[in-house]
């Protein structure tokens, strides 16, 4: 197989692992491991592997200080969206979180010193239009968030776009210590939300050690490792548009599973809306790729 054809292959596999990630984490809260907690366990498995491979990687923090700021921004993208498909609706959670362009003209200017184009500009109109589409619903007079899961879309996408400005910051930094900010934040920042919500009684304590659920958590972690290898092996082989338009299979992946396995909501308010934040997020692919 070219090698710009595994390349794709890999974040397509990428895209898939998170795109029905939604499910085991799902499977796991029924056995009683909340979201979180399972966020932490992932990500601590993650960690040490990469510890295990990279053991000197924590030493970039000392010269790039700004990959503690992506340690929080990593840590609430997981945090955001692992809790927000457990408990919402996935297909609406999905698209709230692909709020990307709007986050990304707002984040950039003071961030990377990209001022708004016109064509920024009008990707934000189309992006927040379509966020309006999905929030307003017939009993809602204002369109705005309705539920937690719906704040929680919203947080973890504004996190995932400032995980992507600092990746672009931090490119010249050794990949292990931006590895190592980005598997530190999920366990840590999925750790400290978790005993804060214990206090406020808001996430239950994590069960007795079982087969069951070990043995499943055991999986999706080696499936998270595995993507996020995916992913690194494609988005160095491929252009960063291209990268960006195959990680948006993620949405089909998640809209599809979602509503064969009757967890999903297809209304035409969704699929409108939907419409505007993916067209949004195209033309933004687009404009990436001419530059």
């Amino acid at each position: 197989m070219p090698h710009k054809a595994l390349a794709a292959t890999a974040l397509t596999l990428n895209a898939f692992v998170w795109g029905v990630s939604w499910w085991p984490f799902r499977a796991l809260q029924d056995h009683g491991l909340h979201p979180l907690w399972a966020t932490a366990i992932i990500y601590v498995f993650a960690l040490l592997c990469l510890l295990v491979f990279r053991p000197r990687a924590w030493q970039g923090f000392w010269k790039h200080p700004l990959l503690w700021l992506l340690v929080l921004a990593s840590g609430l993208t997981n945090v955001g969206f692992n809790w927000a498909v457990t408990v919402g609706d996935v297909v609406r959670v999905v698209l709230l979180f692909y709020l990307m362009p709007a986050w990304v003209v707002l984040l950039a200017w003071p961030l990377l010193g990209e001022k708004p184009t016109a064509g920024s500009v009008l990707r934000l109109a189309l992006a927040l239009t379509g966020v309006v589409i999905v929030l307003k619903t017939p009993a809602s007079p204002w369109p705005v968030p309705e539920s937690l899961a719906d704040w929680l879309a919203l947080v973890g996408g504004f996190s995932f776009a400032l995980t992507n400005i600092l990746l672009r910051r931090l490119n010249q930094t050794p990949g292990e210590s931006r590895m190592l900010a980005m598997f530190g934040g999920g366990a840590v920042m999925a750790t400290g939300v978790a005993l804060v919500g214990m206090a406020l009684g808001v996430v239950a304590a994590p069960p007795a050690p079982g087969v069951a659920w070990a043995g499943l958590a055991l999986v999706i972690s080696l499936a998270f490792l595995a993507g996020n290898l995916a992913l690194q092996y494609g988005a160095a082989r491929l252009s960063a548009s291209a990268t960006s338009l195959i990680m948006l299979s993620e949405v089909v992946f998640a809209s599809v599973s979602s509503v064969v396995l009757g967890t999903g909501e297809l209304s035409t308010r969704t699929l409108l809306g939907g419409a505007l934040i993916l067209m949004a997020s195209l033309l933004a692919v687009v404009s990436f790729g001419k530059r």
